[in-house]
This record gives C-alpha cells, structure tokens and sequence, in this order.
C-alpha cells in the first residue's frame, strides 16, 4: 500500500519512541552515533532529528518503507551524500567519536574506515585481481608480493578465493551476480574498514547467493561494525542483532531485533513488520 506524508488512518500514529528509551540495552560503546541529525534534498527533509547510537561489532538493521531515510542515513555515514548537488546536512554524526562533517575531515580517509555496499554490484571493468587492488593502491604503494597477499587475503574473507583462485586475471563482469556482490565486498575488506555499510545487498541476489552473504555477515561482525539497509524481514531477523524502524525520515523505534519483531513498543512498527503497510 502506497502512502503520502502524513496519511495515518488504519495504521497507526506516528509516535516515536522517546529518543532516550529506543536505544538498545547492554549496548557498550558506539561505532557510529548520530545527535538530532537532519538531511535534507533542497528544501525537502529526508532524514529528521535522528538520534542514533550504532553499537561497535554488532550487526544493525535499518527497516522501513522506501522512502523513509534509511538510504540517506547510511550514505551520510561515509558522506557519500556529498556528491548530490543541493544535499545538506544539520546536526551530528560521529563516527568512533569524531564528527565526519568537521571542516577537517578528509572524506577520502574517512572512507578507508567506513566501507559502502551497494545494492547493485559495482565490479570495476578490469580483472578480479585489480578489483581488489584499485582500492590498497589508493592508500599506499605495496609490493606485487605484499598486493597479492592482501587480494588473497580479502577474497578468503568474503569467502570467494576457493572460486576465483586460478581466474584472478580474467574480467570480474564474467562473475556471477552473487560473485560480483562478493568481489565488492572484498575490495572493501581489503583496506581494512571498521565500520561496513550495506545498502540492500542481497536485493538482486537469488537465495543461494543471499545465503552466503548472510553467513558472511555473520562472520565479519567479528572484526568489524556492520550497518544493514533492508526491505526483508527475514533477512533482517536472521543476522542483526539491533534493529532501527525509520518512517518519513523519522526513527520510530529501535532495540534488540528480538524485540522490534515480537515485542514491537510502536504501534506503526507493529504495523509495518507485520505487512499492513510497506
């Protein structure tokens, strides 16, 4: 069901849980926290008075209609955002406790730190191997022996190496879709992020493949922070451990996964997670 701004009637009031009582409990120290955060397109608000404390070495999930802001925000994190003329943003948004939009803050740098997975793959049109490589070489001059054991090691962690091993030189676009998703995700794990942004990963993806990416997933919130953008429910019950409900641009809710899909406290949530709206 298609709805415009502010049309509410059947589904529930637009009633934020308080900002002080939607953050998770035993959350421990913040990876990525935003402070009354707005975004904004021209004049049109995408993203409203968000405040958000994303936990370190956890997997959250943005739910949501589209539309709603969960986009915006993740791109805002590694201010990918700033490439749309008329843009702007207002309010905070920290990332391991430094404001990414301090007039000092190179965005390049901050990108080595926050990685960003689109929902299509994006493979480079040029070999497996210098896919994996662009992105080190960007950063620093390494050897061909010490390259290839930084490709080696980030085709090992999005768990494609035992696919792609002896094909290193051929043209990545001849992978499959859920290869290519995979390829994406070791050029960004080869710099060595700590925080990894996952915009709708597995949207184009066909269950196989989405499989192995969830099980990735799983995996690397061992090293790292994760930030998932999804429509799937299921997907989103599965691997995160939090989970954030954002409608119109506004958080409605956030806490454990558990909680926000057995025990939602928002009325719209409980709407929303069980399909009368979306």
């Amino acid at each position: 069901m298609e709805l415009e701004a502010g049309t509410w009637e059947g589904i529930g009031k637009l009633e934020p849980i308080a900002a002080r009582d939607a953050q998770p409990l035993s959350f421990g120290a913040a990876a990525v926290e935003s402070k009354h955060l707005s975004i904004f397109y021209g004049r049109k608000p995408a993203v409203q008075d968000l405040s958000l404390r994303i936990p370190r070495h956890r997997v959250t999930a943005i739910i949501g209609p589209s539309g709603c802001g969960k986009s915006t925000f993740l791109r805002a994190i590694d201010r990918m955002n700033d490439t749309i003329p008329g843009c702007r943003t207002v309010g905070i948004l920290e990332v391991e406790g430094e404001d990414v939009y301090a007039p000092d803050v190179d965005p390049v740098l901050l990108r080595r730190k926050v990685g960003l997975i689109f929902q299509k793959p994006n493979p480079f049109p040029k070999s497996i191997f210098g896919n994996i490589a662009f992105g080190v070489q960007l950063h620093y001059r390494p050897s061909r022996e010490e390259l290839g054991e930084v490709v080696e090691a980030a085709l090992r962690q999005a768990q494609l190496w035992d696919e792609v091993a002896d094909r290193l030189e051929e043209n990545a676009l001849g992978l499959s879709g859920g290869q290519q998703q995979r390829l994406c995700i070791a050029r960004a794990l080869a710099i060595q992020p700590e925080i990894l942004l996952m915009d709708e990963p597995c949207s184009a993806l066909d269950p196989i493949a989405t499989a192995k990416i969830e099980t990735l997933i799983a995996e690397l919130k061992q090293q790292m922070t994760i930030v998932l953008v999804t429509h799937n429910m299921q997907q989103a019950a599965r691997v995160a451990d939090f989970t954030a409900f954002m409608y119109l641009g506004r958080l409605i809710e956030y806490g454990p996964t558990a909680q926000i899909f057995e025990r939602p406290r928002a009325e719209l949530t409980e709407n929303y997670i069980t399909g009368r709206f979306g």
